[in-house]
């Protein structure tokens, strides 16, 4: 378990770091757009470098951002309210956490359920972005396979909290 554990880990890194290079790359297109922009407007309009579909870039590199940097980051950054908890022992805090991130299993399968399905449909009826015309099951997809990958995630913690839990510290 140790090993697969450690070896998805290592993915999901990956796939942080994937989301990282994503949030570069909307920074620059941002940019780009900003710049061209005020190049056109400081012109007249003789300079005419602006493009279309930088709007629909961010937006959905946006939302694969999020998708693909929250299997990682499931684990690592949840608020811990000790009001509640602060008297327990640490055996009851691993668990009561392997209890919460069945949460994130149930939000993970249930929106890339959804995911799935919208896929189907954009094929069926041959959904497209509006400006760059890029098939939106591609982008469903994508977020099909990131909130899947949360969901295994999120039970690999619970498992790690329930079953490989050592005395303070959570293996």
């Amino acid at each position: 378990m140790n090993t697969i554990s450690r070896l998805f880990d290592r993915f999901t890194y990956g796939l942080h770091m994937l989301s990282g290079v994503i949030l570069i790359g909307m920074m620059f297109i941002t940019l780009v757009d900003v710049l061209t922009r005020t190049l056109f407007k400081m012109t007249g309009g003789e300079t005419d470098w602006t493009f279309i579909g930088g709007i629909e870039l961010i937006k959905y590199g946006l939302l694969i951002m999020v998708l693909l940097s929250l299997p990682y980051s499931v684990r690592r950054s949840q608020v811990i309210v000790d009001l509640l908890t602060e008297k327990l022992p640490e055996r009851g805090k691993a668990f009561l956490e392997g209890l919460f991130m069945l949460g994130f299993v149930a939000l993970g399968y249930g929106m890339s359920t959804r995911f799935l399905h919208a896929i189907e449909q954009a094929k069926m009826t041959g959904e497209t972005t509006q400006d760059l015309l890029i098939p939106l099951s591609y982008f469903y997809g994508i977020s099909a396979f990131a909130t899947a990958v949360l969901a295994v995630a999120s039970l690999l913690v619970s498992i790690r909290c329930w079953f490989f839990w050592k005395e303070d510290t959570i293996s």
